[in-house]
């Protein structure tokens, strides 16, 4: 495998693991205000969250600086085309970050309020923004011969891209209740229940057009179907499995499940991007690929050892803090935030 082959899988495997663990705080986030009725239980749902958010935000870091380190051109183009709504995105995290922090220092309930809203756009925005930015990605971006994307709203904002963001907002809100089904206990335990089954169906048609609309507007199936159709199937297939596992309250296989579906969904937008990492709508010569778009081999080459150095001691302190807050939230303990 060439270098930077291998540095496109590190990243596209950066982003799917952002995406499941990130999911499913941002599925929280958006349950204080769709799940949680009292201020006790939204402190409940922030406290299933509180220990690991910062953690899990470090996988979306680690995926642009090795962008940037190892696909400059990729970074540069995408980065700057996708500059108003990158800049949304992380005024969104900046703001739920805050949040957590600060809305418990002061007990004025107009206080809490406007942090309430921070967590909830700011848990709201960043699913739907990424949703929209990988439809895009391969959907195709007028990119011209200098790598110089020049997009207009309706080239990143349209039916396909607006679904997208929909569809990744609502997986993540599922994955959302099946984490507080599994950290919880007491009525906010069974309301994530109740909750996830009567959303089941709309999500899964949602998904589905989305899936539909992918072969429709873009040409990842005539391209990719070898592997796109064995990817969807399998997202399918655990998305039927999920229903057993709600239905039979078996909430570690419902959040497995529902975090799968979300890191096969993920998948599939780089499987169908590789060899490019952009793809230009202007003419195919402007693709960017991971083969024009990468840094040199002694860069990849080094960063390659210090990747493979590091990551194990990474991987290793985020496995061991979810073991040491593995326990369930009650409203019996303290609650920090």
């Amino acid at each position: 495998m060439h270098l930077s082959e291998l540095w496109f899988l590190l990243v596209s495997i950066l982003f799917v693991g952002f995406v499941f663990l990130e999911g499913f705080d941002f599925g929280v986030g958006m349950g204080t205000k769709f799940l949680a009725r009292t201020e006790q239980e939204k402190r409940i749902l922030l406290n299933t969250i509180g220990p690991v958010w910062d953690a899990n935000e470090v996988w979306l870091i680690t995926a642009g600086g090795a962008m940037f380190a190892a696909f400059p051109h990729w970074y540069a183009t995408l980065f700057s085309g996708f500059y108003l709504p990158f800049v949304i995105l992380l005024l969104a995290l900046i703001a739920r970050g805050v949040a957590f922090e600060f809305r418990s220092k002061v007990g004025a309930k107009q206080w809490r309020l406007a942090w309430d809203w921070s967590i909830f756009l700011g848990s709201l925005l960043p699913p739907f923004l990424l949703g929209v930015m990988f439809a895009s990605l391969i959907k195709g971006l007028p990119i011209d011969g200098e790598m110089n994307m020049y997009a207009d709203f309706t080239d990143i904002v349209n039916l396909y891209t607006v679904v997208g963001g929909i569809a990744f907002v609502l997986l993540s809100y599922l994955h959302g209740l099946m984490f507080i089904g599994l950290k919880t206990t007491g009525e906010i335990r069974e309301r994530a229940h109740r909750m996830a089954q009567r959303i089941y169906v709309i999500i899964g048609v949602v998904v589905v057009l989305f899936v539909s609309l992918t072969a429709l507007y873009t040409d990842a199936f005539r391209d990719k179907g070898t592997f796109l159709i064995p990817l969807y199937s399998a997202a399918i297939i655990a998305y039927a499995c999920l229903y057993y596992f709600m239905y039979k309250k078996k909430e570690g296989w419902s959040f497995v499940s529902t975090g799968l579906v979300l890191a096969l969904v993920t998948s599939s937008f780089f499987v169908a991007l590789f060899p490019n990492v952009m793809i230009s709508s202007i003419d195919v010569v402007n693709n960017l690929t991971v083969y024009n778009a990468a840094s040199g081999s002694y860069s990849l080459k080094l960063m390659t050892i210090v990747a493979v150095t590091l990551l194990p001691f990474v991987l290793a302190y985020q496995v061991w803090s979810y073991y040491v807050f593995r326990k369930r939230v009650t409203d019996k303990e303290h609650l920090e935030y």
